[in-house]
């Protein structure tokens, strides 16, 4: 039996969260909601696995992998393989530069809708120079596609961008869901003209969320606010995927792939070691499987600071990880 370690591939959160626990801890074989509750302090790490073709790989077991702390190894106490709803924020760039493209946008976010978990519950934001619910006042979140379509279809794009506002909002009603996992899918050409917080301001508070974060770069050749640099920072700092269609049907196959690794996402948790606050933490997760080489992203580590705060982590100071083992 061949062994084959690697540094597994996680879109997403390494968080620290104080009073959330796992009671009972979560079997491979007992599919069920995500639920926390106790009071010890956990690194949660959202995985996600894939072979070398870029396939997702599902069906692993706790045994398959390890987790090292600062070169430390560590005893998993949470596990979870199976379909875990989370709780979604759509953010749709509804600038004037996106009017063309609107149709398809709608066609590419109802698409990642239609393959989520039922259970999911999803809140859409449409920003240009204001970021705007596109869900009834009354309703924070939904499971209804008619509804989430309206949501997504209200209001033309229209004015500058204000992409900054827009992920802070997102990350802030993102809170408010009963999921404990928590992802954001922005789809934009990545340019900030509008916002009132700033760029640094924005990713201090993405460093400090335990959301994963997927981009969807949409924009012409000779678009003059594009920033591909900020849509793919966003989605390494929290082990998400940023992913540049070349044309907008591609953006459907893209929203396929991204509900699927959300869908397929292992949860590996462990306590910490006891250290002082302040202190950086690197992570390496290694997974072995038989008669495969997978291919692995993960964030690299946390800071144990602010520990009493569920939204404490930060990304190690590498950024994400690649690594391949064959």
């Amino acid at each position: 039996m061949k062994r084959i370690a690697t540094f597994v591939s996680l879109f997403a959160v390494v968080a620290f969260l104080p009073p959330f626990f796992l009671a009972p801890l979560y079997s491979e074989n007992e599919p069920q909601d995500f639920t926390f509750r106790s009071n010890t302090r956990l690194v949660l790490l959202d995985v996600s696995v894939q072979n070398r073709s870029g396939g997702l790989v599902g069906g692993l077991a706790k045994d398959n992998f390890r987790v090292f702390d600062n070169g430390k190894p560590v005893d998993i106490s949470v596990f979870a393989n199976h379909d875990v709803p989370v709780t979604v924020g759509i953010l749709v760039d509804h600038s004037f530069s996106m009017r063309s493209k609107h149709r398809d946008v709608v066609a590419a976010a109802l698409t990642f809708i239609q393959a989520s978990n039922p259970k999911d519950e999803i809140f859409v934001l449409n920003f240009n120079d204001t970021v705007k619910r596109g869900l009834p006042a009354h309703i924070l979140f939904s499971d209804n596609v008619s509804q989430l379509r309206t949501a997504l279809n209200r209001g033309l794009p229209e004015g500058k961008t204000a992409l900054n506002d827009a992920v802070v909002d997102g990350l802030k009603q993102l809170d408010l869901g009963k999921r404990d996992k928590k992802t954001l899918v922005l789809v934009s050409d990545g340019g900030d003209n509008a916002s009132h917080t700033t760029r640094q301001q924005m990713l201090d508070m993405v460093s400090r969320s335990f959301a994963t974060i997927y981009t969807i770069g949409i924009y012409d050749s000779d678009d003059a606010d594009k920033d591909p640099g900020i849509l793919k920072k966003l989605a390494q700092a929290t082990g998400g995927m940023a992913y540049f269609p070349e044309s907008l049907e591609g953006m459907l196959p893209v929203c396929r792939s991204i509900a699927s690794d959300i869908r397929t996402r292992y949860t590996l948790g462990y306590r910490p070691p006891e250290t002082e606050t302040g202190k950086h933490h690197k992570i390496r997760v290694e997974a072995s499987a038989p008669g495969q080489s997978l291919k692995i992203r993960t964030r690299a580590g946390y800071w144990n600071e602010n520990l009493d705060s569920p939204l404490a982590s930060r990304e190690g100071a590498n950024g994400s990880n690649d690594a391949e083992s064959k």
